[in-house]
């Protein structure tokens, strides 16, 4: 029996409900509308009218972006249930979890709803500063210890400015105490373990770019195949008295006649009915971003589109939680950004683009020899993942080809990646995600499927993947012979990353981005309210994950280990408790 306080209030809810829009927003800037929102939107249904705070404007305000569309005017007789809670969290994922539990044992009556059949995939790489795990390891390795000051820094330097200070500020100051709480949660009954990824992963201080052992992943000990990180933690906040609502999905908030929000208009997507839901303390928005939203992406992030190849896997979030705070008023970034893996492969007879599917290639992170389509080798293999691909997007349609020989899995261990990509446990003895022996089959697979080539000379394998031959040639001597004299004169490789490939047969395929999620979202501040262009918080309204923004820009610093998810997290376990609290 449900906790709710519930009220039918319509006709049967099979009937398919129709939601009618309105012109709210047409010709006006993003400052304009969210003046426009703020003073337009109704509060559960009244008609009440938000007096808009005057304020200067300048002269070059851009237009609405046309992917924004009008707020839904909602007619009160589609509404056929009303609930009554505390909170309300939308999107039951890694940001969602994590408020939907912090709330419930802050004493909300909480309500998570998702549009996904059951809870969403909970991403299990962690970054954090100052974990108790952490500073364990510490003891044995001390070359892990993080300055928060500088860890700052390269994160503001990776965004070249665009972030909140006091955001990143927060991340470093509270992430520890996070992992440390949901250390205990995942580890209650014995089922997982949680572990510091303890690496970073540098040689004698050659690598170019410093990386931060900030990650920590649980490790799963149950043979419970219906058991994941997930799903253990949406059991917890039931335990705590938190309910659920899947296969329902958010339609836009609600503000009384000051402005607050004060619930949300849902649909149950089973049954097409209107659902009002009333949260007494405040509204987290959760969605997951807007990677599933091409019109988006290509207005705030236009060049991941043309990097991206489609793989099967991933969520499919569309902004919807972006798009209902920019009804209530909120401000977004001004600059797109996404967590892009060089883990997408298309065949040789393709080329990345957001039309192309492709497979999923999770070898393709390790810093091999990577060429162009003219067989030339373009950038220094080495570095995070998404200045790779940055710079395949100033190459030939944007397309590269990874080159490496069958004494791989030696490379990799002396490469000695850090993070997801990582193929060998960590130093501190932390199991990596994917293990090097899971590498054989994978690579069948997509020989069997048509997308990794294989031959006994770089000539062969160049004409396989549609590549010049003489130059791709050339190319691989040139490499090679860097690689054997310790010094990369054409692009300054780490010498332990440059290594020769002598042992055919040679591999090769062609490589773009997997487009794991967007992380620019709705400003913030730091106690987790949407704000408005002026600053000003917009009261009841809290954005948590790639909802939010603030902190990322252009570039997504993945040598730190876990950070989306770290951020995510942290700042979800702090949106539950200000709103349960009314802090």
């Amino acid at each position: 029996m449900s906790n709710y306080d519930h009220i039918a209030t319509g006709a049967s809810g099979a009937a398919q409900r129709a939601v009618t829009r309105r012109g709210l927003f047409k010709g006006a800037g993003l400052a304009a509308l969210a003046t426009a929102a703020a003073s337009t939107l109704t509060g559960c249904g009244e008609g009440q009218q938000v007096t808009a705070p005057a304020k200067n404007l300048t002269t070059q305000r851009p237009a609405a972006p046309a992917w924004l569309g009008d707020a839904p005017e909602i007619d009160e007789a589609e509404i056929t249930e009303t609930l009554n809670v505390d909170v309300v969290v939308v999107g039951c994922g890694t940001g969602g979890i994590p408020a939907i539990i912090s709330a419930a044992e802050n004493g909300a009556h909480v309500l998570g709803i998702d549009q996904q059949e059951t809870v969403s995939n909970v991403r299990e790489d962690i970054g954090a500063i100052d974990s108790a795990l952490q500073r364990e390891t510490e003891k044995t390795f001390p070359e892990f210890h993080i300055d928060k000051m500088e860890a700052l820094e390269d994160i503001v330097r990776y965004a070249n400015g665009f972030v909140d200070y006091d955001l990143v500020n927060l991340w470093a100051n509270e992430s520890g105490a996070m992992v440390d709480w949901l250390t205990a949660i995942c580890e209650r009954n014995g089922d997982f373990r949680m572990w510091h990824e303890g690496s970073i992963g540098t040689q004698n201080g050659q690598a170019r770019d410093r990386a931060w052992a900030t990650g920590h992943s649980p490790e799963k000990l149950t043979d419970d195949e219906d058991l994941d990180f997930g799903t253990d933690l949406m059991h917890y906040a039931e335990e705590l008295g938190a309910e659920f609502r899947f296969q329902t999905s958010l339609v836009k908030c609600e503000q009384d006649h000051l402005g607050r929000v004060t619930g949300i208009i849902c649909r149950d997507d089973r049954e097409q009915n209107l659902i009002r839901v009333n949260a007494k303390k405040g509204v987290i928005l959760a969605t997951g971003g807007y990677v599933a939203n091409d019109a988006m992406v290509e207005d705030r992030q236009a060049w991941n589109n043309r990097l991206k190849i489609n793989c099967p896997i991933g969520g499919s979030p569309t902004g919807d939680g972006i798009k209902a705070a920019m009804w209530c008023g909120a401000d977004i970034d001004p600059i797109g950004c996404a967590v892009t893996f060089n883990r997408a492969a298309c065949k040789p007879d393709e080329t990345a683009g957001s039309d192309v599917k492709g497979q999923w290639w999770w070898f393709g992170e390790q810093p091999f020899l990577k060429v162009n389509l003219n067989g030339k080798r373009f950038c220094n293999e080495s570095g995070p993942y998404d200045y790779m691909l940055h710079s395949a997007f100033m190459q030939p349609y944007h397309t590269y080809v990874d080159i490496f020989d069958s004494n791989y899995a030696a490379h990799v261990a002396q490469m000695n990646e850090v993070g997801c990509c990582r193929l060998y446990p960590f130093d501190n003895g932390a199991p990596c995600n994917r293990p090097i022996e899971s590498m054989p089959a994978e690579f069948e697979k997509l020989e069997e499927a048509g997308y990794l080539m294989k031959a006994d000379t770089i000539e062969e394998l160049a004409s396989k993947l549609n590549l010049p031959v003489e130059e791709t040639a050339a190319t691989f001597a040139r490499y090679n012979e860097f690689a054997r004299n310790g010094n990369d004169e054409d692009y300054h490789k780490e010498p332990y990353r440059l290594i020769e490939l002598n042992t055919p047969p040679y591999y090769g395929i062609r490589t773009g981005c997997w487009y794991l999620c967007t992380l620019d979202g709705i400003r913030i501040n730091t106690d987790m309210h949407a704000i408005r262009e002026d600053g000003t918080q917009i009261e009841g309204l809290y954005m948590v994950g790639n909802d939010s923004g603030g902190f990322f820009s252009v570039s997504y610093p993945n040598l730190f280990t876990g950070l989306a998810v770290g951020r995510t997290m942290t700042f979800a376990r702090r949106a539950g408790m200000l709103a349960a609290t009314s802090e």
